[in-house]
């Protein structure tokens, strides 16, 4: 592994006014990256087996969690990458063509995550706010051409990022910018501004409104009769909890703390200790980002009673397994 040095950081920052010294960041999201690709690959892949295998009946909201769960393996299988570059203190040995796939697939999938958990919450205030009038919206055909067409806007609005990741020898060190290179960074900043407004903002302003609007709906007092009702209330809150707390755990640090630390580098600030300060929040929100694949299958698990009877059906499996062979 290269050895860090503070005099000659091993970032793009030697070309910018100010250094950053980033030591936090090589324990940080290795440490991290690890322990999400670890829990999150478990979980999604348990989750993925159930939806494919276990699960008769695909409902809409079924076809959108299994798009959320590619998206989240997807994501996991890129961590490795990251986790062995950041270990070895932002030294990428894998070439240009890999750095861009990965950076590729690592935003693709992170924005699919967001546009399919927005799907589910939007399908949920139907079906909450509108029972009889959205029986005709809410198809299985209709949850695939929606899906057919997130991955389509997800993709062309990712593929610009094929382009702007490069990598640059930096000494003895190759780096796999996570932005681009200096000079194409003012064409990057209004790019990413663009996407984040698009598949970020946008969607979460449709979380934030279908979400209040299924709690006032679900405050009245005609909701929630019978004991059919009041259970199918109680996993509609609970789902209101889980997207919300994805959200406002997972995206929104990210995304507030990464378009701080950009305008901080465009503008080049001469006040080193702004700029490294908002750079240190950025690096310790990606995480958060990671850990939304952790989240997610507790959507699966309170998707309906026919996953949690498969995952006790599977858990007897392995009881009695484990059994024959002690």
């Amino acid at each position: 592994m290269g050895t860090l040095n503070d005099t000659v950081p091993a970032n793009d920052s030697v070309i910018y006014r100010c250094t950053l010294k980033e030591e936090l960041k090589y324990i940080l999201l290795p440490v991290s990256y690890t322990l999400v690709f670890v829990v999150g690959l478990g979980l999604n892949i348990t989750a993925l087996y159930v939806i494919l295998f276990r699960t008769k009946h695909w409902k809409p909201s079924t076809i959108y969690m299994i798009n959320l769960n590619v998206c989240d393996t997807l994501y996991i299988l890129t961590l490795p990458f990251l986790i062995y570059y950041y270990a070895d203190g932002n030294d990428w040995p894998f070439g240009e063509p890999m750095c861009k796939l990965i950076r590729f697939l690592f935003y693709t999938n992170l924005y699919g995550s967001i546009l399919f958990l927005s799907c589910i919450s939007l399908h949920r205030f139907l079906g909450v706010c509108h029972p009889v009038r959205s029986l005709s919206w809410m198809s299985g055909r209709r949850a695939r051409l929606v899906s057919v067409g997130i991955w389509v806007i997800i993709l062309i609005f990712q593929a610009p990022i094929l382009y702007f990741s490069r990598t640059r020898l930096n000494g003895d060190f190759l780096i796999c910018h996570d932005t681009t290179s200096k000079e194409l960074f003012n064409d990057f900043l209004v790019y990413s501004s663009v996407v984040m407004f698009l598949l970020f903002v946008l969607p979460f302003g449709v979380v934030l409104v279908c979400n209040g609007l299924m709690v006032r709906k679900l405050q009245e007092p005609s909701v929630g009769e019978g004991p059919m009702s009041q259970r199918s209330k109680q996993k509609s809150v609970k789902m209101i909890i889980i997207v919300l707390l994805a959200f406002m755990l997972c995206f929104l640090p990210f995304h507030l703390n990464r378009s701080i630390y950009y305008i901080f580098r465009y503008l080049d600030l001469e006040n080193c200790n702004m700029l490294r300060f908002a750079n240190n929040a950025y690096k310790a929100t990606r995480p958060l980002v990671s850990l939304n694949s952790c989240i997610d299958p507790i959507l699966y698990f309170m998707a309906g009673q026919s996953f949690r009877k498969s995952i006790k059906k599977l858990s007897m499996k392995s009881d009695k397994s484990l059994s024959t062979l002690l």
